[in-house]
């Protein structure tokens, strides 16, 4: 079934998801322009970001480290970009040091069906690492890997390596543009969203991809973190 929110006309003109390929032959020239205009806006985007966001990152940095001096202020995980190539995401670190290990003690609490984790009530959590999750402060090194050109400031979400092994050809096509920090999924629904939704909403994305989407993607997401609704 249709998610209800690709019906919703004030952020797609919605269509099928199908015949991704003739469709993206057929808008090559206009994707050639928009890619590159796209990363003008990434540059500008995120160098401007990290400028005007530094004293917010500098206080986080210090709220974690009080509350765990002997563990490190960023995350880095390895995720599969596009066309499968594997990277470093940065984030700020928001559980206990040992997260990965315990991870597999929590499998079978997972509350989204499909090749993704997430848990509500996820016991690895720190207390600051709760407040950054629930306002997406702790994405916010992404923007070195936007700088970068791993990522851009809006795409399907990187996914882990253990995911992708889940995929089927179908979910791959997520892999076939550069991830961003922010993408349809996140201001759609987020955790409240199954993951066939989220693949679907990617795709859809991807076939309607625009400089005007992206931006209003981009303004979504900013509401998103004023007055957060799904994250955790």
């Amino acid at each position: 079934m249709t998610p209800p929110q690709l019906r919703d006309e004030a952020v797609l003109s919605g269509s099928s998801y199908y015949n991704q390929s003739a469709r993206t032959a057929r808008r090559a020239p206009e994707l050639k322009a928009y890619s590159a205009m796209k990363r003008l806006m990434d540059i500008a985007g995120s160098a401007i970001g990290l400028f005007l966001l530094s004293p917010l990152l500098v206080l986080i940095a210090i709220l974690i480290k009080l509350e765990d001096p002997k563990g490190p202020i960023l995350f880095k995980q390895t995720r599969i970009g596009k066309n499968g190539k594997t990277f470093q995401m940065y984030k700020l670190r928001s559980m206990v040091v040992n997260a990965e290990e315990k991870l597999a003690e929590l499998l079978h609490k997972n509350e989204i069906n499909g090749a993704m984790f997430k848990m509500k009530d996820d016991p690895r959590i720190t207390r600051v690492g709760k407040f950054i999750r629930k306002t997406s402060l702790d994405e916010l090194p992404q923007l070195l890997n936007v700088l970068r050109g791993e990522m851009s400031l809006v795409g399907p979400r990187p996914p882990l390596g253990r995911e992708v092994a889940e995929y089927t050809e179908h979910d791959k096509k997520r892999l076939s543009v550069t991830p961003g920090c922010t993408g349809l999924w996140q201001v759609s629904g987020r955790n409240k969203l199954s993951f066939d939704e989220m693949v679907e909403l990617d795709i859809a994305y991807i076939e309607q991809r625009s400089l005007l989407l992206d931006m209003k993607i981009l303004v979504r997401t900013v509401k998103e973190v004023v007055a957060p609704q799904n994250a955790f």
